[in-house]
C-alpha cells in the first residue's frame, strides 16, 4: 500500500510482543498512534462489508427467475441461439420450445423399396451429460420389410416475424447415424431381456426392443452433449456433419507429454435414475503400461479399497410403451467425458451398456460376491469396469475402472509417437 497502511497492520497485527520504532517517543504519541490503527482497522472491516454486500446483491441467478422474464430475454434470440439455449436443460427445452419449435429428432424407417416412415421423439430426458430420446409407437412398420434406420435432427426452413415455424412448413434434415436393419439379430448385439422384451444394442449408442413374438416395441438413443447441436443443424438428409480436427499442439520440453492430466467423468443412469456420478482428476499413464495399441490408465485400483463406489437403486434399464413398461436389469446407459490436460474433451461416451457374470470371482475378503464385468470398446479406446454384488447390503460396488485410450489417438491428438 502506497500509503503505508499495509505495514503498519502487519505489524500491529504482530503482537503487543513487538515494539514498534516509534515507542521510545511520549506516551501521548503512541497512544495517538494506536487509535489511528484502530481507526484504520474499522474503515477495512467496513470496506469488506460493503464489498461483499454489492458483490453478494449482483448475482443474478437465472434459473430464479420468472418464466414471463426468460421468455423475453429468449425473444431476442435467433433460431440457432435458441436451438443451443434448447440443450441447457429441461427447463430452457420446453421454454425455448414456446418461442421455436426448433431442434428436435426423428428416426426415418425406410423399407427394401425406399418408403419411409418418419417417428417424431415420444419422449426426451436430460441427463448431466447428454441426453435420451425415446420413440415408441401401437403400429411401427413390419421389421422384415426394413432396411435402414436413420437418426436424424430436424429443424424449421421457414419462420415467421415471431420466429415460430409454421406445423404444415418445410423441415430440414441433419443425419446423426445409420443403421442396418437387415438381420437386425445379427447386426446388433442382445444385450439383455425380460419377460416381453429383447433388448438390441447397436453401436452410437442406438438400442432397439423388440416384442418376444416379434416387432419392434420401442426405439432408444442416448446422445452425448459434445457437438450435439453441429450434429444435429450443420448436416444434411444423407451426409453427417463432419467435425474439425483439433490441431495437434507439440511439446519437445515434457518426455511424457499425452501421458498425464487427464480428467473423467462418468455417469451410469437410466431414465432419470443415476446410479453413480463422479469426477476423477489427474489421472495418468506410465510407459510401462503402453501395450497392445492403448494407454492404459487405472482410474479406480482393484487393490485400493479406499476408490471403491457403491451404485445406488436398483440397477437396471427402464423402458415404456403405450400400454406396458419394464425394467430390464444389469443394463443401464454409462456417460463418459475424457478431458486432456488442458481440459479439451478427448473421448465422449454415451452408449447402453450391460453387465457379465464373471466366471472368476473376487478374491478380496471385503467383496465375497459375484463378479461382474462392464466392457465398452470404439474406435478411441476401451473402457472397462469390474463390480461385485454385495449380498448383505444389496448393491453392487465398483472395485476396478480402466481406461485404455488408443496410441494412434494419443499420437494424433498430441503430436506424439508413442
Amino acid at each position: 500500500m502506497a500509503t503505508g497502511r499495509g505495514w503498519i497492520l502487519r505489524q500491529h497485527s504482530l503482537g503487543a510482543l513487538h515494539r514498534f520504532p516509534w515507542e521510545s517517543s511520549s506516551s501521548k504519541e503512541s497512544a495517538a498512534m494506536a487509535a489511528q490503527l484502530a481507526r484504520i482497522k474499522k474503515m477495512n472491516i467496513r470496506g469488506q462489508r460493503s464489498k461483499s454486500a454489492t458483490v453478494s446483491n449482483s448475482v443474478v441467478n437465472i434459473d430464479r427467475m420468472p418464466s414471463e422474464v426468460v421468455m423475453k430475454i429468449f425473444s431476442y434470440l435467433d433460431a440457432v441461439s435458441l436451438l443451443c439455449v434448447g440443450c441447457v436443460n429441461k427447463r430452457f427445452y420446453h421454454l425455448s420450445s414456446d418461442k421455436i419449435s426448433g431442434l428436435r429428432w426423428v428416426i426415418i424407417l425406410k423399407d427394401r423399396n425406399g418408403k419411409e416412415c418418419v417417428m417424431d421423439q415420444e419422449e426426451i430426458s436430460f441427463n448431466e451429460i447428454s441426453v435420451t430420446l425415446f420413440w415408441y409407437s401401437i403400429w411401427w412398420p413390419c421389421l422384415e420389410t426394413l432396411s435402414t434406420l436413420q437418426l436424424c435432427g430436424m429443424t424449421p426452413v421457414l419462420l415467421d416475424k415471431g420466429k415460430v415455424h409454421r406445423k404444415n412448413g418445410p423441415w430440414r434434415r441433419s443425419l446423426i447415424c445409420e443403421y442396418e436393419l437387415n438381420n437386425l439379430t445379427e447386426q446388433a448385439e442382445m444385450i439383455g431381456c425380460d419377460g416381453l422384451i429383447d433388448l438390441y444394442r447397436f453401436d452410437q449408442g442406438l438400442l432397439v426392443g423388440l416384442w418376444k413374438k416379434s416387432g419392434i416395441a420401442f426405439v432408444m438413443a442416448s446422445l452425448h452433449y459434445h457437438q450435439l447441436i453441429e450434429r444435429s443443424i450443420l448436416g444434411s438428409a444423407t451426409m453427417r456433419h463432419a467435425e474439425v480436427p483439433d490441431k495437434a499442439i507439440l511439446d519437445d520440453i515434457d518426455p511424457e507429454y499425452g501421458m498425464h492430466g487427464y480428467q473423467l467423468h462418468i455417469e451410469l443412469q437410466s431414465r432419470g435414475n443415476t446410479y453413480m456420478c463422479n469426477t476423477f482428476r489427474s489421472l495418468f499413464c506410465k510407459k510401462d503400461f503402453i501395450k497392445n495399441g492403448y494407454l492404459r490408465i487405472t482410474v479406480i485400483s482393484y487393490k485400493n479399497h479406499a476408490q471403491h463406489l457403491p451404485l445406488v437403486g436398483d440397477v437396471g434399464l427402464s423402458w415404456r410403451v403405450d400400454a406396458f413398461e419394464g425394467n430390464i436389469q444389469n443394463c443401464f446407459i454409462m456417460d463418459a467425458t475424457i478431458l486432456d490436460d488442458s481440459q479439451k474433451p478427448f473421448w465422449c461416451v454415451s452408449a447402453p451398456v450391460n453387465m457379465i457374470l464373471s466366471a472368476k470371482r473376487s478374491i478380496l475378503y471385503q467383496y465375497l460376491g459375484p463378479k461382474y464385468d462392464v466392457n465398452y470398446v470404439d474406435c478411441n479406446g476401451k473402457i472397462h469396469m469390474e463390480l461385485v454384488w454385495m449380498k448383505e447390503t444389496n448393491e453392487y460396488y465398483i472395485v476396478n475402472l480402466v481406461l485404455y485410450l488408443n496410441t494412434q489417438k494419443v499420437n494424433s491428438w498430441f503430436g506424439t509417437n508413442y
